[in-house]
């Protein structure tokens, strides 16, 4: 079983192969923003990795990131926590201005993951 440890709140077990947003969400009790409901459209879903950053990223994932200028974050609607992982959560609901964090993201990643090498 993975373990997920979020910088500053604690270190948690999480289930093999669970999205990491629903994992920040379920077990760790995060206020993590995913105004998309997890489809890589919005990026509210982001995060640092402090260790443990896969070296795999959705096709989604970086056109979403590239579109944006976005660079040393991920999304973690796209992240299978299939190791050890550290993350720093920079995407709350609180301070965030927003009313609710977003609908529910789907059990497995979406849209249909295409695997690419993670872009450094």
């Amino acid at each position: 079983m993975p373990r997920l440890t979020v910088d500053g709140v604690g270190t948690f077990d999480v289930p093999m192969g669970k999205r990491l947003v629903l994992a920040l969400i379920d077990e760790a009790r995060i206020d993590q923003l995913h105004a998309c409901g997890g489809n890589a459209r919005c990026t509210t879903c982001r995060v640092e990795f402090v260790e443990g950053e896969p070296d795999q990223m959705t096709e989604a994932e970086k056109n979403a990131l590239t579109s944006r200028g976005l660079q040393g974050v991920r999304l973690s609607c796209q992240i299978v926590c299939d190791h050890d992982m550290t993350v720093r959560c920079i995407s709350r609901l609180a301070g965030s201005g927003r009313t609710h964090a977003g609908p529910r993201p789907a059990d497995q990643i979406t849209p249909p993951p295409v695997w690419l090498p993670r872009s450094n």
